[in-house]
């Protein structure tokens, strides 16, 4: 049911208007946030995955490595001792 009431219909577009407004500022504010993020990190110095992932497997064959070499260590003195 429409009504032909110049009023109620000049509330209604002012208020289609004003959602419209609402969401293109909500947009704005979004991207402009995400825009301010980008430039505070960027001066930041982070790893990629593969890069963690990459110095984490050469991490964990050096402590093997290690390892090994305090065991025969370990053994090379007991042999000189004994």
């Amino acid at each position: 049911m429409q009504s032909d009431n110049p009023l109620i219909s000049d509330f209604v577009k002012m208020a289609n208007a004003a959602a419209g407004t609402f969401a293109g500022m909500t947009r704005e504010a979004r991207d402009g946030a995400r825009e301010r993020m980008r430039e505070a990190l960027g001066g930041l110095d982070f790893v990629s995955r593969e890069e963690f992932d990459a110095v984490k497997d050469m991490a964990a064959k050096a402590r093997e490595e290690n390892e090994k070499l305090a065991e025969r260590i370990a053994a090379l003195e007991a042999k000189a001792k004994g």
